[in-house]
């Protein structure tokens, strides 16, 4: 399958998912609002799609929401199917994705070290 169509179907997976949780529409109690799909990626033969998703709270929980998501992966694969209109739609894997977090961490740290990171740039101008 072409590579371009297989980036379309991921691009549309991505979309769908994140319009799902944004609006409330999937009712497990560990899936929130303030999840993120980060990336997809769909096999070549389309058989499966390994969704990532990251998680914006301070103190949130991914893996239960995962498990909340992967829980809702029959009714997200139905949403699909009625949005696609595609002949085969991939099976849906919910992994979370903890790389924004550790982006965060990683800077907090970097500042720390550096001693309160990078002074203000208005601050700068009134000096001269």
């Amino acid at each position: 399958m072409g590579t371009y169509r297989i980036e379309r179907i991921e691009r549309m997976v991505q979309e769908k998912i994140g319009a799902l949780i944004l609006e409330d529409k999937i009712k497990d109690p560990r899936v929130h609002p303030l999840l993120s799909v980060t990336r997809v990626r769909v096999s070549r033969d389309l058989a499966f799609a390994d969704v990532y998703v990251s998680n914006i709270r301070e103190h949130g929980n991914t893996g239960r929401a995962v498990a909340g998501l992967q829980s809702a992966a029959g009714f997200i694969q139905t949403e699909l199917a009625s949005f696609m209109r595609i002949r085969k739609i991939p099976r849906l894997r919910f992994h979370p994705d903890t790389g924004i977090r550790e982006g965060f961490d990683l800077v907090k740290k970097i500042e720390q070290l550096t001693g309160g990171g990078a002074e203000d740039p208005a601050k700068d101008d009134e000096r001269q």
